[in-house]
């Protein structure tokens, strides 16, 4: 979405943003290209938060907001029926995860949101088949995969040991680090050179070290944090890995093909459309920490074979997954559904 910001054309859009909290470590980014606004929540059950809704309807009539493009779930349940409310022309929500970790309240609020949007966007045809699943009309669904700045990545066609694993995910429970922690332990007695790199933070921080000592890998993982140099981790890893029990489209994949890091990951998702399995990447069952194992002992055994993989991955994120494409796709898009509501008015 930061991306989209900055780059939408500015002869043809007037960007402005509106988020909960005007704060993280991208805001910069987007502060310099476009103006923010801030609408505070401290949660959809509060009796504030239909004012901050009110003050963001207003908002919208007052800048003449002609497109609505939310991001995430918290911003479809709050922003759609607000926009709705404002009778903005062009509303659209988006479907970034399978199936969220939700309270039946919190999915019932959302389905309510989309119902006030004139279209959803997945960032993966099975993020839209989900939509379709729960009752999403099929023309109301647009498909837009997530880009990529091919720039930041320059593959090493080399063969090299293959000694360093690196994760990049948030430590949340659907990402599954216990099964990946599970596989390292395997692998150790036979590679004793096997390191594991862990981007990310999250909740369960002190869960992991504690499991990664208990399994006797604690010298073998290092827990990096939050990274904004991902780029240069890449470049230092042998194999990327990704062990979520579900993925929509996974940025951190995508950023790893295009560095030509060969790939393991579960077949979860939109995992299966982003990797073809034996080529581009190797996708193995959910939760299976032997199978995993089993993967990254073969590449292991056959640098050669892991440097074609990921070569093949680069070239195969060259040509589907650019920022321009996906910049094109929304642009598209809304100068479409701008056409039918003047249209339908």
């Amino acid at each position: 979405m930061t991306e989209l910001i900055q780059r939408l054309d500015r002869r043809r859009f007037d960007v402005r943003v509106a988020c909960f909290h005007r704060e993280g470590a991208w805001l910069p980014r987007v502060e310099a290209c476009a103006p923010v606004m801030e609408f505070p929540i401290a949660g959809f059950t509060r009796p504030a938060t239909l004012a901050r809704a009110a003050e963001f309807a207003r908002w919208c009539r007052t800048h003449r907001i002609a497109v609505l493009q939310t991001s995430d779930f918290y911003a479809n349940a709050f922003a759609l029926p607000a926009a709705a409310l404002a009778g903005v022309p062009v509303r659209l929500g988006s479907r970034r995860e399978l199936a969220p970790n939700r309270s039946s309240a919190q999915l019932a609020l959302q389905r309510q949101a989309y119902r006030c949007a004139h279209g959803i966007v997945a960032n993966a045809t099975a993020a839209a088949e989900r939509l379709r699943r729960e009752g999403i009309a099929a023309e109301c669904i647009h498909v837009i995969p997530n880009g990529i700045n091919l720039e930041r990545f320059r593959p090493a066609r080399t063969v090299r040991p293959i000694r360093t694993l690196l994760t990049v995910a948030n430590l949340r429970k659907e990402k599954a680090h216990e099964v990946l922690f599970d596989a390292v332990a395997r692998l150790a007695p036979r590679h004793p050179e096997l390191r594991l790199r862990v981007a990310g933070d999250g909740p369960r921080a002190s869960e992991l070290r504690a499991l990664a000592a208990a399994l006797g890998i604690a010298e073998r993982v290092a827990f990096l944090g939050h990274r904004e140099d991902i780029g240069a981790l890449l470049a230092d890893a042998d194999v990327f890995v990704l062990p979520s029990r579900t993925e929509a489209f996974p940025n951190s994949v995508v950023e790893a093909m295009a560095a030509g890091v060969p790939v393991v990951a579960m077949a979860v998702g939109g995992l299966l459309e982003l990797v073809d399995s034996g080529r581009t990447g190797l996708l193995v069952p959910p939760d299976d920490a032997a199978a995993l194992a089993t993967a990254v002992d073969g590449l292991i055994a056959d640098p050669v074979r892991a440097m074609a993989i990921g070569g093949a991955a680069h070239d195969a994120i060259r040509n589907r997954y650019s920022f321009d494409r996906m910049v094109r796709a929304f642009e598209d898009l809304y100068l479409s559904q701008l056409q039918v509501s003047s249209e339908a008015a």
